[in-house]
């Protein structure tokens, strides 16, 4: 960055507050747990899935993590660390891992707010129908890998695999 630019104060409103009403207009489950943190449940095809989201004041960044309920043994977590990277390739937004302690995959991006007074309504809605949609579509390479002995790329190209018509 330049020595030239002027640092600008300016720190967007709270989205968090904006957020709570999305969530609660959904009827989902939340936890408001402070200022800076919330939690919600939000009901999937494959399973419900764990909303966090933090804002940081100083930074002007929202942090969201979309959780798979669904847990990792210990002994398979390389091949799924392959799937994430391959499953990674194809997204345009945010991207995929693995939660250090108990092994659930999770959908991670962050927004960064910095000069602008908010987040709009339709961006923190975007955010969080675009983590589920990525994880529903992605919920079944993950289910190929962990219990139907797939490797992660001929699980990935089954989970990707579009259908035509209705049966």
């Amino acid at each position: 960055m330049s020595a030239s630019l002027t640092m600008s104060t300016d720190t967007a409103a709270n989205p968090l507050d904006m957020m709570e009403q999305i969530v609660a207009a959904n009827e989902w489950a939340f936890d408001r747990r402070s200022d800076s943190e919330m939690a919600a449940e939000a009901p999937g095809h494959w399973c419900d899935y764990g909303l966090f989201f933090n804002w940081s004041h100083e930074i002007s960044v929202l942090h969201f993590t979309c959780a798979f309920d669904l847990k990792v043994p210990e002994k398979q977590r390389g091949q799924l660390y392959e799937l994430l990277a391959l499953a990674n390739e194809k997204l345009w937004l945010g991207h995929f891992g693995l939660e250090d302690g108990d092994g659930k995959p999770v959908f991670r991006h962050a927004i960064l707010l910095r000069g602008a007074a908010g987040a709009s309504a339709e961006s923190l809605e975007d955010l969080v129908d675009i983590a589920l949609t990525e994880c529903e579509r992605f919920f079944p390479a993950f289910q190929f890998v962990l219990w139907g002995g797939k490797s992660p790329a001929d699980a990935l190209a089954a989970a990707m695999l579009d259908c035509v018509g209705e049966a």
